[in-house]
């Protein structure tokens, strides 16, 4: 019962789309009629700059860290990391299949990103950091975004177990059908790329 009171408790917070408030805030549009239509940052900043997008963030990042470290400080203890693994899969479920909205939502990498470091702050954070260098060089972000989870499998199946390993395993399988549409248009040549160092240059020049 504590299990899924956790994924419950995350798949609350997790139906809260942020992307979605600020969307409404600014131009009273939602972010699904938005740009490519993602309510996520990656959209977001493309539609209403980085400040916004950072807003974006944000809210997305304390919507997963506040049911994770509940659960797993709090509500269940002793569970320990299983009761983060368990809350952050709620919280991904509850993003990217939203009740409120015909279970249509957003992608969940910010979501994926915030779970997994709940469960491990230090391998959670180098699997991010791996997604990142994935998408440096290969300057596709659906890359990026399966590699987080698949970077983080080794190590939290080695030292946290395999109830916590099959959890992630389901979020790496969450991250891939999410992104499956991307990894094909990357072979057909239709997927935009992103040279996100070519665009910090930018904006350094263009602040100057």
């Amino acid at each position: 019962m504590s299990r899924v009171i956790c994924v419950l408790i995350g798949y609350l917070f997790g139906n809260f789309l942020t992307a979605e408030v600020v969307s409404k805030h600014i131009s009273r549009k939602s972010a699904f009629d938005r740009g490519t239509g993602n309510p996520g940052m990656a959209n977001m900043v493309h539609e209403y700059g980085v400040k916004n997008g950072a807003l974006v963030l944000i809210g997305d990042l304390l919507k997963t860290f506040i049911p994770c470290l509940l659960c797993r400080l709090f509500l269940f203890p002793e569970m320990g990391a299983t009761a983060a693994a368990y809350a952050g899969l709620g919280v991904i479920l509850g993003h990217n299949f939203p009740c409120w909205h015909h279970f249509h939502g957003g992608k969940g990498v910010t979501c994926t990103c915030a779970a997994i470091v709940s469960i491990s702050f230090g391998y959670g954070l180098l699997a991010c950091i791996v997604g990142l260098i994935g998408v440096l060089i290969s300057h596709y972000l659906p890359v990026g975004a399966v590699l987080i989870p698949l970077a983080f499998l080794i190590p939290v199946f080695r030292f946290y177990g395999k109830e916590v390993g099959i959890l992630t395993l389901i979020m790496a399988l969450l991250m891939l059908q999410r992104h499956f549409s991307g990894l094909k248009n990357i072979r057909t040549g239709k997927e935009p790329r992103k040279d996100l160092l070519k665009g910090l240059r930018k904006k350094k020049t263009g602040d100057r």
